[in-house]
């Protein structure tokens, strides 16, 4: 295990640390005073406590550059009540052209010109909320975590009002009204974290009120300023919410042995308890989601499983304290295991519940617990998590997670159907964002494999401006089971035998990049970027099995076009016969394998009503050749529809009898919003790799605050002969009551 040096590294920069309260808390502060009337949200900002509420000083440059003032300057003032705090923005703008991606709630933040609040209830600077609204009003809001590649997690949903007011010379005020009940604070902080981010995507320009260097992204939690409040915000009485649902429909399954077309009817209820200001307690029985869109399907060229993400909206609220544990490729927790089988069929979840939140200033908790029905293949299962997030030295933490899948035979627990995991981390982030470093140890344990079950991860980052580095190292042992997380390349399908090997492994990434930035006013180019990677592989018994290697030149445009070269090149050892192409072939056989490809993309202006994105790839593919083409077109009639197609073609050739596929992956996509409540999507996609051709259509009205009418239709064709495989008719009524 080769983690002494990154273990030295850890111990040298933990005396580097600066003060706990985050590098901009001193020089840029906003004061809150109580609001001396009820304030109606109106866009006016007219009432005389947002006459005498302090103004924010000028904005400052983040994007494409830091440096410097933006010509379009932005105001922000702050004042609060018993039950509410209240931002108001005005946007000054040159004209009133307003870019304006969609109608459509929780889209396109980056996209539109608007206005972003940050806010840090608990002074953390490592989990957080963002309230958006672009020029017209539309909302969208999330949780922050301190995931630097994925800081917002977007499918949260709460309670929060905004109007926005816009004037003859495109000049624009927004009024925001947070309930303090939506949020999770420390009823004793006077002051919160604070930031403002403004976007003006007619300039290409974007802007914060806290500085925010470059390398980072605009809502970086450990760039806030301070709120100071004049009083403690009052603590919230009850905050407590009922989401029941009714559902009703019909299916018809034509793969079945006798197909019928079956009535079905459902109902169920989540709730959501506040035991603190901080913590949340989330209930769920008989959860359905049957509104969740349907996954973006992707052709596989791999020999290991394709990564889905989480979209289930119970799983997602403070989902960064189970899911950061571990590296990408290998995840102690992954919630998409629970009530979905190894092909996303579903499975019935009976009940769960989820506390989380804060337990104290630096304490974060999670504790989960979910329990799911049998299918014909699968026997009932219990999954319960716990795990804790202790903060120390400002940004860094020690993490701590305890994962238990139980199996039920006759409604008794089976003592031979479990799977149990123990994480622990210590992830030391300078406040800074500079440098991070980490040290993971992992266990998990079965009925029959207790050997050579653990894995270790450990790595740095570092970042600048203009420079990055970073490594990670991964030693993962063949019985490390993760029964309810993700595990990329520890199964191994051997063709010839028909059957699946684990093999455990040790794994170096390595990543440089460098960035040039052009001068001039008359300049046409933000930068350019020159990326490698390195990704190295050593399996248990065998050694060195996979050298994969990477450089990169993309080139940012003003305008916001890319452009993008990218040459790869692979030497890698088949520890088996591996079926890529069908069985209908013959197999690749089992050792080492040279290829490599070349690539160039390009995305046009995305400000553009109409937009496009293309994308060649050419090369070798472990005996054969490969050639993708790929790409998108997009046009926007704005602000209420969305027309956009996806393709994706793969034509691969290996010689003699080991096969030649023509894989098409195309998906057209219909967004219409008929009001800022009234939304219409329907998604296509026709995938020969998979012989689906998938139709899902969405209708949704928002017709009271976070409750929702749907009527889903979906369906499922082979590609083939074009037969029928699936049908299905949804309509799921909610209701979000606050007691």
């Amino acid at each position: 295990m080769r983690v002494s040096l990154f273990s030295l590294m850890l111990l040298c920069t933990l005396g580097s640390a600066i003060a706990q309260n985050g590098v901009n808390k001193e020089k840029y502060k906003i004061s809150a005073k109580k609001a001396t009337e009820s304030i109606k949200i109106d866009g006016l900002l007219d009432e005389a406590s947002w006459k005498n509420a302090e103004v924010t000083s000028q904005f400052l440059n983040k994007w494409p550059t830091d440096i410097g003032l933006p010509p379009l300057q932005t105001e922000v003032k702050v004042t609060y009540d018993d039950n509410y705090l209240y931002v108001g923005a005005t946007c000054f703008e040159d004209s009133p052209n307003y870019v304006i991606q969609t109608l459509k709630r929780d889209k396109s933040i980056w996209d539109s010109d608007g206005m972003i609040l940050i806010l840090d209830p608990v002074n953390q600077q490592s989990n957080g909320f963002i309230f958006y609204t672009n020029a017209i009003g539309v909302k969208s809001e999330g949780l922050l975590t301190a995931d630097g590649d994925n800081p917002i997690k977007r499918d949260w949903d709460n309670k929060w009002f905004v109007k926005t007011i816009r004037q003859a010379n495109g000049d624009w005020t927004a009024e925001f009204a947070i309930p303090f009940k939506t949020l999770r604070y420390d009823a004793d902080l006077k002051e919160w974290g604070i930031n403002f981010l403004r976007c003006d995507v007619g300039n290409n320009m974007y802007s914060t009120w806290a500085f925010v260097p470059l390398q980072f992204n605009g809502v970086d939690l450990g760039y806030t300023g301070t709120l100071q409040f004049d009083q403690t915000p009052a603590k919230t009485k009850s905050n407590v919410s009922i989401i029941p649902y009714i559902t009703g429909g019909t299916t018809l399954d034509n793969e079945a042995i006798n197909p019928s077309t079956k009535f079905t009817g459902n109902v169920g209820l989540d709730a959501k308890v506040g035991v603190t200001n901080s913590l949340n307690l989330d209930l769920t029985v008989n959860p359905d989601f049957s509104q969740v869109e349907v996954d973006v399907q992707q052709t596989n060229l791999t020999r290991f499983n394709l990564f889905f993400p989480e979209r289930r909206t119970f799983f997602l609220e403070n989902s960064d304290i189970f899911n950061r544990f571990g590296l990408p490729p290998v995840r102690p927790f992954f919630s998409r295991r629970i009530g979905l089988d190894e092909d996303g069929n579903s499975v019935p979840i009976y009940f769960g519940a989820r506390l989380s939140g804060n337990a104290t200033e630096n304490t974060r908790i999670g504790l989960m617990t979910m329990q799911t029905g049998s299918t014909d293949l699968l026997a009932p299962q219990n999954y319960s998590v716990a795990a804790l997030n202790q903060r120390v030295l400002g940004r860094s933490s020690f993490n701590g997670m305890i994962i238990n899948r139980q199996g039920f035979s006759d409604g008794k627990i089976d003592s031979e159907d479990f799977g149990r995991n123990l994480s622990g981390e210590f992830r030391y982030n300078r406040p800074d964002g500079n440098f991070q470093t980490w040290l993971g140890l992992h266990g998990s344990f079965s009925p029959k494999n207790f050997g050579d079950n653990m894995m270790v991860n450990t790595g740095f980052q570092y970042t600048t401006r203009r420079f990055s580095f970073s490594q990670d190292i991964l030693d993962l042992g063949e019985n490390y089971l993760t029964d309810a997380g993700f595990n990329r390349r520890l199964d191994n399908y051997d063709a010839g035998r028909d059957t699946t090997v684990r093999i455990g492994y040790t794994h170096s990434f390595n990543n440089v990049g460098y960035k040039i930035f052009p001068k001039g006013e008359n300049r046409k180019i933000n930068w350019h970027n020159f990326n490698l990677e390195a990704f190295n592989v050593w399996s248990r018994g065998t050694g060195f099995s996979l050298s994969n290697n990477e450089l990169s030149w993309n080139i940012n445009f003003m305008n916001t076009s890319r452009l993008r070269f990218k040459g790869e090149y692979t030497h890698e050892e088949l520890p088996f016969e591996t079926n890529l192409l069908g069985d209908e072939f013959d197999f690749l056989p089992a050792g080492w394998y040279n290829f490599g490809t070349g690539e160039v993309s390009f995305r046009s202006n995305s400000r553009k009503l109409f937009s496009y994105r293309v994308g060649a790839e050419i090369g070798q593919f472990y005996n054969g050749t490969i050639s993708k083409f790929e790409g998108s077109l997009k046009y926007r009639r704005q602000p209420w529809g969305n027309f956009s197609i996806d393709f994706e073609r793969n034509y691969v050739e290996l010689p003699d009898n080991f096969g030649t596929a023509d894989l098409w992956l195309v998906g057209p996509r219909i967004e219409i919003n008929f009001s800022k409540s009234i939304f219409w999507t329907t998604f296509l996609q026709y995938n020969t790799q998979s012989d689906n051709f998938n139709l899902n259509s969405r209708f949704q009205w928002r017709y009271a605050p976070m409750s929702d009418l749907f009527v889903v239709f979906t369906d499922n064709y082979a590609v083939d002969v074009f037969g029928l495989k699936n049908r299905a008719l949804v309509l799921k009524f909610n209701y979000w009551l606050t007691l």
